[in-house]
């Protein structure tokens, strides 16, 4: 059932909140149920496997980054791309930061197969597919290997956000930059 219901957002909140604070497979439906509120009957009618929720909690974090992207302010393609990074860097670096919510949930499954994996794959399409589409847009000379390599970074950057002093917060904007003037001058006559 995928209609919206009170009690289906608590379950979701609920989990969200559960899952990026202590791990999918960390937390049972038991716990979720009591936390949410709600009967095992309700849970069962919204979410008919612990994986269904699973994956709509995926799916939930996807469409929150989808907004954020959409809400970074109108400016060209290039800056956009910088912002994007710029917001990446501050989220890394927020108190209650525990890693990439994706980065995460695949690491409790494996199996590129399983639908919760199937659902950080669209993710992952979605982001790499709008940094080309900025680079694209911004006429760069190699858009999709660049947008392969800015993938790449974002999931360091993410692994990484907890581990690094947050002064290293610039590097993230001269990588960034470096990335996206690297093949203009790796190109240019020496």
């Amino acid at each position: 059932m995928t209609t919206t219901s009170p009690a289906r957002t608590r379950l979701l909140q609920t989990a969200t909140r559960l899952f990026y604070a202590q791990g999918v497979h960390a937390v049972g439906v038991n716990r979720i149920i009591a936390e949410a509120g709600v009967a095992k009957a309700t849970f069962y009618q919204h979410f008919p496997t612990k994986d269904d929720l699973v994956r709509a909690y995926v799916k939930q974090q996807s469409q929150l980054q989808r907004a954020t992207a959409a809400k970074l302010p109108e400016a060209a393609p290039r800056d956009r791309v910088l912002a994007i990074f710029d917001t990446i860097g501050e989220t890394g670096h927020q108190p209650s930061y525990r890693g990439c919510p994706f980065v995460n949930a695949a690491a409790e499954y494996p199996d590129p197969a399983h639908p919760v994996r199937q659902a950080i794959a669209e993710h992952r399409r979605w982001f790499r597919g709008l940094l080309r589409d900025l680079l694209t847009a911004d006429r760069h000379p190699d858009a999709e290997r660049t947008a392969d390599l800015l993938v790449a970074l974002k999931d360091g950057l993410f692994v990484g956000a907890d581990l690094d002093d947050p002064a290293h917060r610039t590097l993230i904007r001269d990588a960034v930059t470096r990335l996206l003037g690297g093949a203009a001058r790796a190109k240019a006559p020496a």
